[in-house]
């Protein structure tokens, strides 16, 4: 059961990394310390909506994997 649980963490893991690669918003170095404030307060629509709900979901399921890991051990 440990090393299931070990086996779907890292795919979670490694999926996790590449949606959050796939994202546009932030890119600029500027935009992770607050400097590209203009983007701040526009609204997500299509694809972008849908990537950002995925992103929150698996790291949901990442977070709830790492509690179970934990609680096996």
């Amino acid at each position: 059961m440990d090393a299931a649980v070990d086996i779907v963490m890292i795919t979670v893991s490694v999926v996790l990394i590449l949606v959050i690669l796939l994202q546009t918003r932030g890119s600029s170095f500027s935009g992770g310390f607050g400097g590209d404030s203009s983007s701040i307060y526009r609204t997500r629509r299509g694809v972008e909506k849908t990537l950002f709900q995925f992103t929150i979901g698996i790291a949901a399921v990442f977070v709830l994997l790492a509690i179970v890991s934990n609680v096996i051990l």
